[in-house]
């Protein structure tokens, strides 16, 4: 079988768009509604398919964005669990000076006269005087430490807040994602319906032509393609990754999680997880990267097939690893 990589393919436009241009992108995917035919169902499957590559990118930033918060907040977690221990040193370190500045007052300021009408003889005051100056100096040398636990706090505390001002705006890029992701999703699904019918599914061919996977293999790789073989026909849904409802890097997390494996739920950042592979050394449960900005990804069966979560309103199913669109790379996980 030839390499993939290797095949002349058609190009599309892949960069993430801003939600006007992908409205404008809709309109003109529009069926006319003067005197022209109504279009047909490959060709409305071909509108499909050119808003769906436009919108995937912008999937898998959501799903990049949402990682890297989850991401944060287990730091945020672990940076609490540091300040808490030192937050009480420096609490009993202000209690500690607390006391030592009431013995002080107790003490006052006229204490030397005090100590001078009441010592008997010089040596006495000698060493009245010598302890209160102690005193003093233990309390200056407590303040200094308070003040260093302080600082220690202060410079640990700094990133904390600086992680929950990033974490504020990272919800509301998430909460505007998402509104532009739902948007385009309707509109998609009003697609579908339009060529299939209410279902908004497209009746086309088996989930499942060949045998799942193709090729036998062991071990961890064999877990996680046979988690993917087993899921076959569960429903596209963005931003999930099973057990139910998948989309396409949901999928191949979900299917490596099940085989004691962690991976993001991002295309990207499961290229970066992975190490290249050749076609020649390609296996199954190897992981299939798709388009030049790595918005797609499925996992090899074998045979030159893959499973994979293809879009909104189809379900998870096999396909020709050659036919999905342009690859990227091959990817195997770490240390399977």
């Amino acid at each position: 079988m030839a390499d993939p990589l290797t095949l002349p393919r058609s190009t599309r436009s892949l960069a993430t768009v801003l939600l006007a241009s992908l409205v404008a992108v809709i309109v003109g995917l529009l069926p006319a509604t003067h005197a022209h035919a109504a279009p047909n169902v490959q060709q409305i499957e071909a509108q499909i398919d050119q808003l769906w590559n436009q919108l995937e990118p912008l999937v898998e930033q959501y799903n990049g964005v949402h990682y890297q918060l989850s991401q944060n907040l287990a730091k945020q977690a672990a940076l609490e669990k540091q300040l808490g221990p030192l937050q009480m040193q420096v609490d009993l370190s202000m209690t500690r000076v607390g006391a030592l500045s009431a013995r002080l007052y107790e003490s006052g300021p006229g204490s030397n006269i005090a100590a001078l009408l009441s010592a008997g003889s010089p040596e006495n005051l000698l060493n009245e005087m010598t302890t209160l100056n102690e005193m003093a100096r233990q309390q200056q040398s407590q303040i200094s430490a308070t003040r260093d636990q302080v600082d220690a706090y202060n410079k640990q505390k700094a990133p904390l807040d600086a992680l929950i001002a990033q974490q504020r705006q990272q919800d509301a890029d998430l909460a505007a994602k998402k509104t532009q992701i739902q948007a385009q999703m309707d509109q998609l699904q009003k697609l579908r319906t339009q060529a299939y019918g209410a279902s908004g599914t497209a009746p086309g061919g088996s989930l499942k032509p060949v045998a799942c996977p193709v090729t036998y293999i062991g071990g961890a790789a064999g877990k996680a393609i046979g988690y993917a073989c087993a899921h076959i026909g569960a429903p596209y849904v963005w931003a999930t990754a099973g057990p139910g409802t998948f989309d396409c890097s949901g999928l191949t997390e979900a299917a490596w999680a099940s085989a004691g494996f962690s991976l993001a739920h991002f295309t990207v950042t499961q290229k970066q997880e992975t190490i290249r592979v050749s076609f020649a050394d390609l296996r199954p449960g190897d992981l299939v990267f798709y388009f030049s900005d790595v918005h797609h990804v499925a996992i090899y069966a074998g045979g030159g097939w893959v499973v994979h979560a293809p879009h909104p309103g189809d379900r998870v199913r096999m396909a020709k690893m050659s036919e999905i669109g342009s690859i990227n790379s091959y990817g195997r996980v770490r240390g399977s």
